[in-house]
């Protein structure tokens, strides 16, 4: 399991121009089960997801796909989790 920080680098004026490119990929992430959660952060400086079922290599590859790292827009930084207990509801998580 994965979480994922970003940060912006750049206006939010020029993220706005590819903001709903953004979500477009991050609905994509869902879609193929992969992302668990996502967000901005608030104030509104960057974002994070949770991701998860995939290796490092392949987290790299669909963030290189993120249009705020093809724009330079944001940075991330990766965080590698390994999850050993969870609230109930979230259990699931423990199968990775």
């Amino acid at each position: 399991m994965f979480i994922v920080i970003l940060r912006y680098t750049a206006p939010l004026a020029d993220l706005d121009k590819v903001v709903d490119a953004h979500r477009e990929w991050v609905g994509k992430g869902f879609s193929d089960g992969v992302f668990l959660l996502s967000g901005p952060q608030n104030p509104r400086t960057g974002g994070a997801i949770l991701a998860h079922g995939l290796s490092r290599g392949e987290l790299d590859a669909r963030l290189a796909q993120d249009p705020f790292n093809k724009g330079r827009l944001a940075d991330y930084e990766v965080i590698e989790l390994a999850p050993r207990a969870a609230d109930p509801r979230l259990d699931f998580l423990l199968a990775d």
